[in-house]
């Protein structure tokens, strides 16, 4: 494990610990995250400390796998949800910052983390997309955009299948630009019930260059 210090660097990835633990420290400024993001790494926070990861296997959707249960299909068809791409962003990191998930005992997205991704999203780099009941937000997702590849690093959901919904409408937003694989960093059963697999790193990293 490398510990990161304020020069803009990251040691090569098939140096990471066996769970993916690359480095500690550094910062979330514009350029490192973009290096990271592009070096197919990315952060989480520990406490205080930020740790950049890059696992191996990678789980990951190509947009073609994407399997739709015949319960979402009556979802979809039924129009009950609205589907919006880039219109609410800071809500949707702060409803992923703030809603509980019955998996997880906490969030990893701190305020540092929170403004990280409001910056790339001000460059154009960080994206997301919106379920919306009645203009409501109740579904969510957002992710960073690196040429045909979408790193996605959080959702959430309000209502039953809203992020469901909300991610199925994305892969077919981003099947319209080109984008060939989908990064879900790392395993989820709610992930896998809609196509993604695990692939090694370096298939992964192929894509990105």
């Amino acid at each position: 494990m490398f510990l990161l210090s304020e020069k803009l660097f990251f040691p090569p990835v098939d140096t990471a610990m066996e769970d993916g633990l690359l480095a500690v420290g550094g910062d979330l400024s514009l350029e490192r995250l973009e290096l990271a993001y592009q070096s197919g790494i990315f952060p989480w926070y520990d406490g205080d400390l930020i740790l950049w990861w890059s696992p191996d296997p990678r789980f990951v959707l190509f947009p073609e796998k994407l399997r739709i249960s015949k319960s979402m299909q009556q979802v979809l068809r039924s129009n009950r949800y609205r589907f919006t791409v880039n219109t609410a962003f800071a809500q949707v990191v702060g409803k992923c910052k703030t809603v509980k998930r019955n998996d997880q005992t906490g969030t990893w997205i701190n305020t540092a983390m929170e403004k990280a991704y409001l910056d790339l999203h001000q460059k154009g780099t960080a994206i997301s997309a919106e379920a919306w009941y009645n203009n409501k937000l109740v579904g969510g997702l957002y992710g960073v955009l690196v040429g045909e590849v979408f790193c996605g690093e959080s959702m959430f959901t309000l209502m039953p299948n809203a992020s469901k919904f909300c991610f199925i409408r994305f892969v077919d937003f981003l099947k319209t630009k080109q984008v060939k694989i989908i990064d879900c960093q790392v395993y989820t059963e709610h992930l896998e019930s809609l196509g993604a697999e695990m692939i090694p790193r370096y298939v992964f990293l192929h894509y990105l260059k």
